[in-house]
């Protein structure tokens, strides 16, 4: 791990909008002197960042988050895990560990403003590293996309893509180990699938190597109850062909189509009339009125055994660029993350 200066702020910026996958001269290493905070501001010391496909997103100039656009020389969007090291505000504390839209960067003075969604951790024994992804966004969009837009129903025939990802790792372990759904996860390649199988999964598809529609007809004969759609593409046209009567469709990501010069188009969608089917999208900012109650669910069932976080964690903040292009290599497991300056060694 290369270690950062602490006596300067590092960031991470847009050199050049990405072209197909980001590659290194996408992103510009910026160091200015750490910023102080002036009343009614806090600055906050970055210990983790998570990494999520949107990114590069952010990087084109395309996400469509109600986030403001970035421009070239913009300091990269992202959510991440910090510690107050000085406060001027009244509403927070020197020692509070919180996580939010830090940006890539090792120090940042904030406001605190509700754009930022920032949101207080609370001391409970789990890693902070949690809130970069399990306990983070990655953790709402995971339960709000099963729970608040799949009504999932015990026994449900369940097929889940992208289901060794930071969402899917979630997914499918909610869905089997807390619903008692049986989850047909598709993944890239033999390691990938036998961890979805440890991780919630009664059977696994390998999307490299099956023929993965034949493999569809295998494992679900008789069809699809629900499906919890991660990539987009022929792989949703797939699983619609596959519905069963009064099946639910969530889509929550489509990072097999984000690379594409031109978008997928879905040719198949009238099956759900056939099926009497409903599928939904969602916005993972329009659940956060319940953040707190997905987080002690989350916190709950990790305490109790019933969902094991994963988290891809890799070192140092010069690793960030290719932590993000790893994404799409389908490089990691679990949750994508990187390790700042690890632990906080004390917090409120």
């Amino acid at each position: 791990m290369q270690p950062i200066d602490e006596d300067v702020n590092h960031q991470w910026r847009i050199a050049r909008r990405p072209d197909g996958n980001v590659r290194p001269g996408d992103f510009g290493l910026h160091i200015e002197p750490i910023p102080e905070p002036a009343e009614g501001e806090v600055l906050l010391r970055t210990h983790y960042l998570g990494l999520a496909p949107v990114m590069r997103m952010y990087m084109a100039g395309t996400a469509r988050t109600g986030d403001a656009t970035l421009n070239i020389g913009d300091v990269i969007h992202g959510r991440g895990v910090a510690q107050v090291v000085k406060s001027r505000h009244p509403d927070w504390r020197e020692g509070e560990v919180v996580q939010g839209q830090m940006g890539w960067q090792t120090y940042k003075v904030s406001r605190m403003t509700s754009q930022e969604k920032f949101f207080r951790m609370p001391n409970n024994g789990l890693p902070a590293a949690l809130g970069a992804g399990v306990l983070g966004m990655t953790g709402l969009s995971a339960h709000a996309g099963l729970f608040a837009c799949g009504s999932p129903r015990e026994g449900d025939r369940m097929v889940l893509s992208g289901a060794a990802g930071g969402v899917g790792s979630m997914v499918g372990q909610m869905a089997a180990n807390v619903v008692g759904c049986d989850v047909v996860g598709m993944a890239g390649g033999a390691e990938k699938c036998a961890f979805i199988r440890e991780h919630g999964c009664s059977a696994a598809i390998d999307y490299k190597a099956d023929d993965a529609e034949a493999k569809l007809d295998e494992l679900r004969p008789e069809g699809i109850d629900l499906y919890f759609d991660n990539v987009g593409g022929e792989t949703l046209e797939a699983c619609l062909e596959r519905l069963r009567m009064n099946a639910r469709v969530v889509l929550c990501g489509s990072i097999s189509e984000y690379t594409r010069e031109e978008p997928f188009k879905l040719s198949n969608y009238t099956r759900l009339r056939a099926t009497d089917a409903v599928m939904r999208g969602f916005f993972v900012y329009n659940h956060l009125d319940r953040w707190e109650e997905v987080m002690e669910d989350i916190a709950g069932w990790i305490s109790d055994g019933r969902l094991t976080p994963v988290q891809d964690i890799e070192e140092g903040f010069s690793a960030m660029p290719r932590a993000l292009a790893n994404l799409y290599y389908g490089a990691n497991v679990g949750v994508q993350c990187c390790s700042v300056r690890g632990e906080p060694e004390e917090w409120l």
